[in-house]
């Protein structure tokens, strides 16, 4: 069965997209923990994040690098934190968080819950980067 990434990987389901290519998505969090929150994933479907061969690892990595650049120059923030979870949703995938303070990664925190005008604001700021 296709996890919901695979969905959206497959336009089955719409989301907010920050960057892609061939192999990989970016694209905004649906319960984001601070405004700018992007998931990073290989368009493989994979459940764990080691089990990806090592160059498609490196790659992931480097496209991650890439998108953590532009989040970090559009949204106000000290640092680009990363996450690897991999609980939520059996898909590999890195979070992107900005950070000001350690508690902006705490994923025990409430969720935003935002409009999609705000997410489109989102997006736009760090797809323009």
């Amino acid at each position: 069965m296709s996890s919901i990434f695979t969905k959206i990987v497959n336009g089955e389901i719409p989301s907010y997209k920050i960057a892609e290519d061939e192999k990989h998505l970016a694209f905004l969090d649906a319960m984001p923990l601070v405004e700018g929150h992007t998931l990073v994933i290989p368009k493989k479907e994979i459940d764990l994040i080691f089990d990806l061969e090592s160059e498609e690892f490196k790659n992931l990595w480097a496209f991650a690098q890439q998108v953590a650049k532009k989040v970090g120059s559009a949204i106000p923030c000290l640092r680009v934190g990363i996450a690897v979870v991999g609980i939520e949703v059996p898909h590999a995938h890195i979070h992107l968080v900005p950070m000001n303070s350690m508690k902006d990664l705490n994923f025990g925190n409430e969720r935003l819950k935002l409009s999609p005008e705000q997410y489109k604001e989102i997006q736009d700021k760090i797809v323009n980067q």
